[in-house]
């Protein structure tokens, strides 16, 4: 199993002041942070795609490569890129160049996007938003696939042998497909075999075995090798010396985040009982000590028929900087040491 962590470079209001943080020093710090996961031995570090005041995001692959050129092994992928609302011929262009940089590390999350402000910001009709992932991401496997060819859609001008140029590092640059709790997403991973990134932000684990289970049956039918099946997971998370010194530390963000998302798409304001709900053995969140954050990620994994991937996004922290620093420690020291040595990756 790998284990990485995911940033949507936030910016939180500090409540003491009331002011929302640097922009120029919350880059900084998300910078610091993969310089620090890359040296501790995480697997991956990936940053997700947002258009909004309270996020730095909205260029994942620029900041991947800036992080490239700091870091020497971790993969670096985006989480996800909002590709209904991107030009694919840019976006593997983009990731291409980010693969020469690295030196064959990077990778693409590629999803419809939970939040949609791409859509009018970049011209397109939230009414097509099926067809426009449909399409593009239609389009993008096949430049991975051969850089000239002949394509006409609906939402992009047609292509006709135009050289799609730099090719990557890689011989075939990873796409993953990032889904959140839509079945015909998990089907459609499956039958097209691609690695599957599930989001899961709150309920429990074992609500998403069924669609997990979609997607292995997909896969099967459409004929794809049985041991290709990769699955990951993505959830909240955190690690501190304690479980309540990682709670104290990870609830003010993640509070603040979602009383604002809970106004915009018309939710129940978060409480502190669902909080510590999530935190506990049936919940979602991968908040607490290492032995706790340990013992929950073979949970996933045993709950979820095998996982290859399991990435922490921390970006709820983000006042806590020295917090941040000892979660990200802590999970490359003590967590992903006794998962590797589980699965056989060490000799420890």
């Amino acid at each position: 199993m790998e284990i990485g962590i995911d940033s949507f470079a936030m910016l939180l209001t500090d409540p003491a002041t009331g002011r929302l943080q640097s922009a120029v020093d919350r880059m900084e710090s998300v910078l610091v942070e993969v310089e620090l996961a890359d040296q501790v031995g995480l697997d991956v570090f990936g940053i997700g795609e947002h258009h909004r005041a309270n996020a730095l995001d909205s260029a994942p692959a620029l900041i991947l490569s800036a992080a490239a050129a700091r870091t020497k092994s971790i993969r670096l992928t985006s989480a996800v890129a909002v590709l209904s609302a991107a030009d694919p011929v840019r976006v593997f262009q983009e990731f291409s160049t980010l693969d020469l940089i690295s030196r064959g590390r990077a990778e693409i999350v590629v999803g419809r996007g939970s939040s949609v402000e791409a859509y009018p910001l970049f011209g397109f009709d939230l009414r097509d938003y099926e067809a426009l992932f449909v399409e593009k991401l239609d389009l993008l496997l096949k430049i991975r696939e051969q850089p000239s060819f002949k394509w006409q859609g609906r939402f992009r001008p047609s292509l006709n042998g135009e050289g799609i140029f730099p090719r990557p590092h890689q011989t075939t640059l990873p796409i993953w497909l990032g889904v959140g709790g839509t079945p015909t997403s998990f089907v459609r991973a499956g039958t097209l075999g691609l690695p599957l990134m599930v989001a899961i932000i709150g309920g429990s684990f074992e609500r998403f075995l069924p669609l997990v289970e979609l997607y292995r049956r997909a896969w099967l039918a459409a004929g794809h090798p049985p041991e290709n099946q990769t699955i990951g997971v993505h959830a909240l998370g955190f690690v501190a010396d304690t479980d309540e010194s990682a709670k104290e530390a990870f609830f003010p963000g993640w509070f603040q985040m979602f009383t604002e998302a809970a106004k915009e798409r018309g939710w129940s304001a978060p409480t502190r009982a669902q909080f510590e709900h999530m935190c506990g053995p049936d919940g979602a969140f991968l908040v607490g000590s290492p032995q706790t954050v340990t013992a929950k990620m073979l949970h996933v994994d045993r709950i979820l028929g095998g996982v290859s991937r399991i990435t922490l996004q921390m970006s709820t922290a983000a006042l806590e900087v020295e917090a941040m620093r000892r979660s990200i420690d802590l999970l490359g020291t003590a967590v992903a040491p006794i998962i590797r040595h589980k699965y056989g990756l060490t000799s420890e």
